[in-house]
C-alpha cells in the first residue's frame, strides 16, 4: 500500500472505520535489538544471547522486546500516511489495550497495518484513535496489536 496523502483533518474524519494505511517492511536486526536493550537497560538474555536462546528458548533464536516492536508504531505511521495540511503538531497521546500476542525473532521482516478507529473533535486539536496491527513476513499471526490515540493539534 502506498503512503496515503489524506487533504486535510477534516479529510481524516471521512476514513474512520476504514483501513488507512500499510507500511514498508523493515527488518529487525541483531543490532537493533542490542541498541533498544541499552536504551531501556533490559538486557534480558532471550534478546541478546543467541547462543543460549538457541537451546533453552521456545523460539531457538533471540527475539525482540515488545517495546521495540510497540515504539516502531510512528515510524510506520509517517511511511503509512501523511495529513497534508491543518496540522500544526502531532502528539503521541497513549495506548490502550496493548498485546504481544507473537515474538518478534531477530532478522524477521515486519510492518504497521492501521485502521482509523475513530476521530473527534476536541477544540484545538482531532484526536484520533487508530487500530494498529504489526505485523512479520510469512505469519498469518499479528507480532503487536494496540489502539493508538494521536492528537493533532491544528
Amino acid at each position: 500500500m502506498a503512503l496515503l496523502k489524506i487533504e486535510s483533518l477534516r479529510s481524516l474524519r471521512d476514513l474512520v472505520g476504514s483501513e488507512v494505511g500499510l507500511s514498508d517492511w523493515f527488518t529487525i536486526t541483531e543490532d537493533r535489538i542490542s541498541q533498544f536493550a541499552e536504551a531501556t537497560e533490559d538486557r534480558q538474555w532471550i534478546h541478546l544471547d543467541r547462543e543460549r536462546a538457541q537451546h533453552e528458548s521456545l523460539y531457538r533464536t533471540t527475539i525482540a522486546h515488545g517495546f521495540l516492536t510497540l515504539s516502531l508504531i510512528s515510524f510506520f505511521m509517517k511511511q503509512a500516511i501523511q495529513i497534508q495540511s491543518g496540522v500544526r503538531m502531532a502528539v503521541n497521546y497513549g495506548l490502550n489495550r496493548v498485546r504481544f500476542p507473537a515474538p518478534v525473532r531477530v532478522d524477521s521482516r515486519i510492518r504497521g497495518r492501521f485502521t482509523l478507529q475513530s476521530a473527534k473533535d476536541l477544540g484545538d486539536a482531532v484526536e484520533a484513535v487508530f487500530f494498529v496491527s504489526v505485523e512479520c513476513e510469512g505469519s498469518d499471526k499479528p507480532y503487536c496489536v494496540a489502539e493508538w490515540i494521536v492528537r493533532y493539534y491544528h
